[in-house]
């Protein structure tokens, strides 16, 4: 069986992607897995390190505004669609792959349109209770629609083939011991442990609300902070805490650039920060935490407040606007939250009511099935 995925951009389409070629390999221990992506992009670093076939094309998505700049990147844009067309006509032609399935982002656009030219079987699967720009155009085309939830069936426009699954979260996050997580950090039953992120760049705005939970928490030894400050805001924390004589010494943390133990991170773990990014909400119930949502307002259809909602509606997350945030009163309110271990175990046991463990295995059944057929 040969099996073509495409997937690119963020980690939010990237690790379902991985997660699902994994329960395929699994299922079909002799098939063969090529995933297609861009060279510079996130996916090839994070594909080549799953140890998958990784097959590059050349593609970039539109810019939005009408500025000189954005033309020109827009016309160059246009000349790598082109490029990547041609690049996706010889993979169906020299792979002849039986299977392909997009998960988002622009690269799946070329790849699963041209398989579906080619009469190969095709599916996509849509992370996000909004559907993405891709995913739209796709499909009209595809054999398949997978969607995380119900709210996203119908927003497709094509119900009789759209399948509710969930969210394919990694064997590793579902699977993590609380118990030898904890003793790895070295935690107590008496501590409490916060964990923070902000997506795979990082967030300036959690990390100056963290800034501000560690200001307020000054003193206090029953609290354990694990805070990855990201890329685009490196030094924004550390500047904040600096600001206020503190430093990350004063408490019992761990602080970095990027968690890459974040299986480890969520077990251990009693109360989250993050973001709500799809795969994010899937990881939060599938492992049963109860979080803090700040949704990105710079994502399309502010998807990630619908996202956060699904958790919110549930009692099992609380949601945090960005705009006009006031860091320190948020900082006191997730401080007071974290003092409350009665409701944040009743929070992580509201989440679970969410949770899909079998989300890649039900992907595979159903595109098994188009292959069949």
């Amino acid at each position: 069986m040969k099996l073509v995925i495409a997937a690119g951009g963020t980690a939010g389409h990237i690790n379902p992607a991985l997660a699902f070629a994994q329960e395929f390999g699994k299922n079909q221990p002799d098939s063969e897995i090529v995933f297609v992506g861009r060279e510079d992009g996130m996916e090839s670093r994070l594909v080549k390190a799953a140890d998958f076939s990784f097959y590059p094309i050349d593609i970039h998505g539109f810019k939005r505004g009408m500025t000189v700049r954005n033309v020109l990147y827009n016309l160059r844009t246009v000349y790598c669609l082109g490029k990547s067309t041609i690049s996706c006509v010889n993979l169906m032609r020299r792979f002849k792959p039986d299977l392909v399935v997009g998960f988002g982002g622009y690269v799946s656009g070329p790849v699963v349109r041209e398989a579906s030219r080619f009469g190969i079987p095709t599916a996509i699967h849509e992370q996000n209770s909004f559907p993405g720009v891709t995913s739209r155009l796709l499909s009209k085309r595809v054999d398949r629609i997978f969607v995380a939830n119900e709210d996203g069936k119908d927003k497709l426009g094509y119900p009789e083939k759209t399948i509710v699954v969930g969210n394919p979260v990694s064997a590793e996050v579902a699977i993590a011991d609380r118990s030898r997580a904890r003793a790895k950090f070295g935690l107590t039953d008496e501590k409490t442990c916060i964990l923070s992120f902000g997506g795979s760049l990082g967030s300036s705005t959690i990390n100056q609300v963290m800034a501000n939970v560690f200001t307020q928490a000054k003193g206090r030894d029953d609290l354990f902070f694990l805070h990855a400050t990201g890329e685009i805001d490196t030094d924004g924390f550390e500047n904040t805490l600096k600001k206020n004589n503190l430093s990350t010494s004063d408490f019992s943390c761990r602080v970095s650039q990027y968690i890459d133990d974040m299986a480890d991170c969520l077990a251990a773990s009693d109360l989250v920060i993050c973001r709500s990014g799809a795969i994010t909400i899937s990881e939060l119930a599938v492992t049963g935490k109860a979080s803090v949502l700040i949704p990105s307002p710079y994502v399309a259809e502010n998807h990630q407040y619908y996202n956060a909602l699904s958790l919110s509606n549930i009692g099992a997350a609380v949601i945090e606007q960005e705009k006009e945030m006031d860091y320190s009163a948020v900082a006191s309110r997730i401080l007071k939250l974290a003092s409350d271990r009665e409701r944040l175990l009743q929070m992580g046991n509201n989440a679970k009511k969410l949770s899909v463990t079998d989300s890649a295995h039900r992907i595979y059944q159903e595109v098994i099935g188009l292959v069949k057929e």
